[in-house]
């Protein structure tokens, strides 16, 4: 074999190995209850803020850490711990994406999340001219 088919093959089995290690890390989207059932696997969890409950920032004591209720779609209630700092319009927010894993105390530990904000541009908001 040449030497250029061989670096070929090796390429292609790196790509292969990169390719089933991404579709094994990946996480899924579910639900709280199911989050809950399987602690320590990644999912992406959508729900809203809990406006009943109070948002924990603190960032003299640690600027990397929020602390607040969610509800998910089926209305099941869960502290979070999103390990970054307060978002702006944080409070404000219509829906979030959760992306983390649960723990056996029943919290929901977030590495990241997404919000969805009211729009600028609704109907009723409208210049006519």
């Amino acid at each position: 074999m040449k030497r250029s088919h061989i670096i070929a093959i090796a390429l292609i089995a790196v790509a292969i190995a990169a390719l089933i290690g991404s579709l094994y890390d990946s996480s899924t989207y579910a639900d709280l209850q199911r989050a809950l059932s399987e602690p320590g696997k990644e999912f992406h969890v959508v729900g809203t803020l809990d406006r009943s409950e109070p948002i924990i920032y603190e960032p003299s004591v640690n600027a990397s850490l929020t602390e607040f209720t969610m509800l998910d779609l089926n209305g099941t209630r869960c502290r979070v711990k999103l390990a970054k700092a307060k978002p702006q319009d944080f409070e404000r927010s219509e829906r979030l994406v959760l992306i983390g894993e649960t723990t056996d105390a029943g919290e929901f530990h977030a590495r990241d999340m997404l919000m969805k904000c009211p729009s600028k541009y609704n109907e009723g908001n409208s210049i006519e001219g």
